[in-house]
């Protein structure tokens, strides 16, 4: 009982494994390169920096998998989720946060944790046999060295698709005379008044030079290793939405519908560019889904055409990273333990996860594991109806479908997945009204939602109360 778990990467991922570890009452060593070694990613060397947008998504607990992440991981005493809710800014139906007071306080409560001694310097390779049980948490930009030796370990190649970062505005370069506040449909999430986003309209032949001038462009260059690598769907430059057709940005984050402009009521926009508020101050906004991989004189010149945005000032322009991951169904076994070498766990979005809050749930469990292992137990396996077991079921083989042999050739299918209800175990019986009339449509879709998220919430008590596992906030 005296050997601390060790964890590499003081991302997300592996703050929430200290955590979860430390306040079993076991003695965690977590390793963090920054700042020794910078990413170019990173801006500071602050545990759990959010690097690109600060939002955590929908908070619906009711009607969206996220949301139900957010309760279960809540239920289960997550720092991350803790911090996300003491530093959240207004952002709609969105859980979005103040990045720097986020990072500070996770930080802090790592610092301070007498279970916990943080070493900052970088793992370069696999972590040696003796320290044992070790977690490794180095994120979408783990280093080449240690990449490798995993693929050296375990016969396998990683995987790679680049990740693109929004650009952030100084709340006080935009032309309010054009630009208004207003989320969508009016809608008023966590800390949010219903009016929290600013909206810049766009009419249709402003929308077709901005489309035009996105795809002409100049772009960064790949390196040669890069060349072939693609991205993930949920987190596309905008410029490469753009290309996919005219139309396509404004279906996806330039689309104009629930926003009313009161600087002409009368007249509906054909496309409206959304900024969400970063920081609490409410001195900063990011351009929602306007990830990127322009130069950035090509940023500040072909967004300064957007109107509102004339006179931007930018805090950060976009930037563009490459990330890895493993071919975790393969690789790991139910409790993220590398099969090639079972001292080793994965956690967070190296496993296959994309996303901040499922990084963080992915670190939960991977501590919670690891915890029980060092104590001589085990953990039975999570629900698969509940967020956390669908989310952990997919990355542990709930994508493994083609033999071996048949997959040799192919291209492996097995790609990074956000959390939704297409990874939960069917409805035995589909939702009815009151008069137990089959449903169809909205409310149909609405009811199912609410379905799953009581059965998971049930389903979680359930296996946790099987486990001794106290429902608690985090402390």
């Amino acid at each position: 009982m005296t050997n601390p778990i060790h964890i590499v990467g003081g991302g997300l991922a592996g703050s929430e494994a200290a955590w979860q570890i430390a306040q079993g009452g076991r003695k965690v060593v977590l390793h963090e390169m920054r700042p020794v070694r910078g990413t170019d990613a990173h801006q500071s060397d602050g545990l759990a920096e959010l690097v690109c947008s600060n939002s955590f998504r929908s908070d619906d607990a009711n009607g969206n998998a996220v949301g139900l992440l957010h309760q279960e991981m809540r239920t289960l005493g997550s720092l991350i989720m803790r911090a996300a809710d003491a530093h959240q800014v207004p952002a709609g139906g969105a859980l979005a946060v103040d990045r720097e007071g986020f990072s500070r306080a996770v930080t802090t409560a790592l610092e301070e944790h007498p279970n916990i001694t943080i070493l900052r310097e970088e793992v370069a390779g696999l972590p040696p046999e003796e320290w044992g049980s070790t977690i490794l948490a180095t994120g979408p930009l783990t280093s080449p060295a240690l990449a490798e030796a995993v693929g050296a370990l375990t016969g396998k190649e990683s995987l790679a698709f680049f990740d693109a970062i929004a650009p952030i505005v100084h709340r006080e370069s935009i032309d309010m005379g054009k630009a208004w506040f207003q989320s969508r449909y009016d809608k008023a999430g966590p800390g949010g008044t219903g009016a929290d986003y600013l909206n810049c309209p766009m009419d249709r032949e402003q929308y077709e030079a901005f489309v035009a001038a996105l795809i002409a462009g100049e772009k960064t260059s790949f390196k040669e290793w890069e060349a072939s690598t693609p991205y993930f769907d949920g987190c596309l430059p905008i410029e490469v939405m753009a290309e996919r057709g005219p139309e396509t940005l404004r279906h996806g984050p330039m689309k104009p519908v629930g926003l009313t402009n009161p600087h002409n009521p009368t007249v509906k926009a054909y496309a409206i560019v959304q900024l969400r508020q970063d920081n609490a101050l409410g001195t900063l906004f990011n351009m929602v889904g306007f990830q990127t991989k322009l130069r950035h004189a090509e940023q500040v010149r072909v967004f300064r055409t957007i109107p509102g945005l004339e006179k931007a000032e930018f805090a950060r322009l976009g930037g563009l990273h490459r990330n890895t991951y493993l071919d975790s169904p393969r690789l790991l076994d139910a409790t993220l333990r590398l099969k090639a070498r079972p001292s080793l766990r994965f956690a967070g979005q190296i496993t296959g996860c994309e996303g901040y809050v499922e990084s963080a749930a992915v670190g939960l469990m991977a501590g919670r594991y690891a915890l029980a292992e060092a104590e001589g137990r085990s953990l039975g396996p999570l629900p698969p109806t509940t967020a956390l077991g669908a989310l952990i079921g997919h990355i542990t083989g709930g994508h493994v479908e083609v033999a071996e042999e048949a997959e040799r050739n192919a291209p492996r299918s097995f790609q990074p997945m956000n959390v939704n209800f297409g990874l939960f175990p069917p409805l035995e019986r589909m939702p009815r009204n009151e008069t137990g009339k089959r449903l169809r449509g909205p409310e149909k879709a609405a009811l199912k939602k609410r379905a799953l998220t009581d059965r998971a919430r049930a389903d979680l008590a359930a296996w946790m109360a099987g486990e001794g596992w106290a429902q608690t906030a985090a402390e």
